[in-house]
């Protein structure tokens, strides 16, 4: 009786213990690659998840995966339409891992494609970020900013997507330092090429061969990312880079 007693109040303690530890995670680009990935670890120890999918049928994919999440429909490539969103009143984190790619030599690139990567990359996190205080604050959350090696090094025909993410960085320090006060956390995560479709899309515009071993796997970023997202109170990273071999 004693033991079935006290096994009955430490399983009723566990339960209580994992429910006020809960918490709630806002994820852009959970669709494929590094986000698809950070959502299926956060989804599989039990935190909640709030997905973003760029139309109804994406969003249909995101539910029928990840049971439970809360998914709201909003295309990044319209950034206005993140005010219209029903967020929650407290967020753990918000981690932006949606991002779009199209190489080419300043001479030869369009403006949509100069628009598109900045609205995508940099324009539509700043947009989010800023509907999303309130619930970070509320948390005292955590802002990931998932930027690219581009974000520190330009090279040639990577002008656009690197100037989106020098941007990226940009938005980073200047939040960090106005959301110190509210306790918000800002980490910017700078991974070198990773074998997710991005980079083969990358590779097929470059005209190279791809060979996904290559590269950094997505679950050493999703590794370093949930390093990020539960680091102790005491400090925060500003940045961290990870890199292939």
């Amino acid at each position: 009786m004693t033991t079935t007693g006290t096994t009955t109040a430490t399983t009723a303690t566990t339960a209580a213990t994992a429910a006020t530890t809960r918490r709630t995670h806002l994820v852009t680009g959970a669709g494929s690659g590094i986000g698809a990935g950070l959502a299926t670890a956060l989804h599989a120890r039990g935190d909640h998840l709030v997905l973003v999918a760029r139309h109804e049928e994406r969003a249909a994919e995101l539910a029928r995966a990840f049971d439970g999440a809360t998914v709201l429909v909003a295309d990044l490539a319209d950034p206005a339409v993140v005010e219209s969103l029903a967020l929650p009143d407290r967020l753990d984190s918000v981690v932006h891992a949606a991002g779009v790619v199209e190489l080419g030599a300043v001479a030869d690139l369009s403006v949509t494609a100069w628009q598109d990567q900045l609205t995508v990359n940099l324009v539509a996190p700043a947009a989010l970020t800023r509907c999303a205080l309130p619930a970070l604050r509320a948390a005292g959350g955590t802002v990931v900013f998932v930027n690219s090696g581009a974000g520190k090094v330009a090279k040639p025909d990577w002008a656009a997507y690197a100037a989106s993410k020098f941007g990226l960085r940009a938005l980073a320090d200047a939040l960090r330092a106005e959301e110190a006060a509210h306790g918000v956390r800002v980490t910017s995560v700078f991974p070198g090429r990773t074998a997710t479709p991005m980079q083969e899309t990358v590779h097929a515009q470059e005209g190279k061969e791809y060979d996904p071993a290559a590269w950094v796997q997505p679950e050493t970023v999703v590794d370093l990312l949930l390093h990020v997202l539960d680091l102790p109170g005491d400090a925060v990273l500003p940045e961290v880079a990870v890199q292939p071999r």
